[in-house]
């Protein structure tokens, strides 16, 4: 067979794990290759980073099982890092490092294995950050579904820069900046458990220009990116932490044509279908518009789509008929292994 970054081997086996010369091989001839930075030194088991003055650290980790592997729009490389990329973003700092693990199980095949690495690279450069740690684990036939991914995500802020549910007041508006529910409609589409095809795409990507646009708006209250359980899910948890009525408006919500389409023929509610390249946002009634401006430039479908109001805590739809409706709580996973 051809020799490719000088990794030979097809598929993936135990001794891939054993941290021998097969393991060492694996490392050194596909991830670092792919992964290449000035932070990255396989030889040693911690990595020293460095800290900006004036500014907060900020962490987070996250793990990853979709499926399947590939998907319209990305993979479980690429999203590994937008989704670690995100949850950092929309704490109000900017990424810089990620740590991996990755976990392969026997017989997977090493072509779609360096697809999902070199997507992720890809992914990473984007995004402005390094893999500068990691870790592999081979596991056997069946005890995973071919690639896990687990991360850690490190990043800065300036000090003093705080997003946070405390800080939401009724009277506050909601925005969130395009489409809803694409993710989640194209992953079900690609798993073709339907028997339905489209060309839809996830929108899976960094939304690091979203979130730095938004933290250029005065009354910025709170951020979130609304991956499992989607619109609705972060819409109940804002209602419930801050003790308010999220009132949501169906005819001002984005969503893509073909996920509604999708969604009425299976039976879902695109909103509550995960996005992986979406932003929520609480702001101040009287910078609404401006921060509405301000994500526009980066990302046209922007919409204001609902406000808080005093009231119990629930979610209410007002819909493009005039009526409204509330939204439950999501209880069972419609859609599970979707990130």
């Amino acid at each position: 067979m051809a020799r490719m970054s000088g990794f030979w081997a097809a598929e993936v086996s135990l001794a891939h794990g054993n941290g021998g010369r097969l393991m060492r091989e694996l490392i050194e001839e596909l991830f670092v290759p792919a992964l290449a930075n000035p932070h990255l030194d396989t030889s040693v088991d911690a990595v020293a980073l460095p800290v900006q003055a004036g500014q907060e650290l900020v962490v987070t980790t996250d793990g990853f099982t979709v499926k399947p592997l590939e998907f319209p729009g990305g993979n479980i490389g690429s999203l590994a890092i937008h989704g670690t990329v995100n949850d950092l973003a929309v704490s109000g700092a900017t990424p810089h490092f990620i740590t991996l693990s990755a976990f392969l199980e026997e017989g997977l095949a090493v072509a779609q294995l360096r697809r999902v690495i070199e997507s992720l690279a890809r992914a990473a450069r984007d995004s402005g950050v390094a893999v500068v740690a990691g870790d592999t684990k081979v596991v056997g036939r069946g005890d995973c579904d071919g690639i896990y991914l687990a991360t850690t995500g490190v990043g800065f802020r300036p000090q003093g820069a705080r997003l946070s549910l405390d800080r939401v007041r009724a009277g506050d508006r909601i925005l969130v900046s395009g489409t809803v529910g694409d993710h989640g409609a194209a992953v079900m589409l690609a798993r073709q458990e339907f028997g339905l095809r489209g060309d839809l795409q996830s929108d899976a990507a960094s939304v690091l220009p979203q979130t730095q646009a938004l933290m250029r708006v005065a009354g910025l209250r709170f951020m979130r990116d609304p991956t499992r359980g989607g619109l609705a899910t972060v819409a109940h948890e804002l209602a419930r932490a801050c003790r308010v009525t999220v009132h949501l408006s169906e005819a001002r919500i984005p969503i893509n044509d073909s996920v509604q389409s999708v969604c009425e023929l299976l039976g879902f509610d695109p909103l509550y279908l995960a996005c992986e390249g979406r932003v929520v946002a609480v702001v101040a009634p009287d910078t609404a518009e401006a921060a509405l401006a301000e994500v526009r430039a980066v990302a046209p479908g922007a919409a204001l789509i609902g406000e808080c109001s005093s009231g119990p805590p629930q979610v209410i739809l007002d819909t493009a008929f005039g009526g409204q409706r509330m939204l439950d709580e999501l209880e069972d996973d419609p859609l599970p292994r979707i990130c």
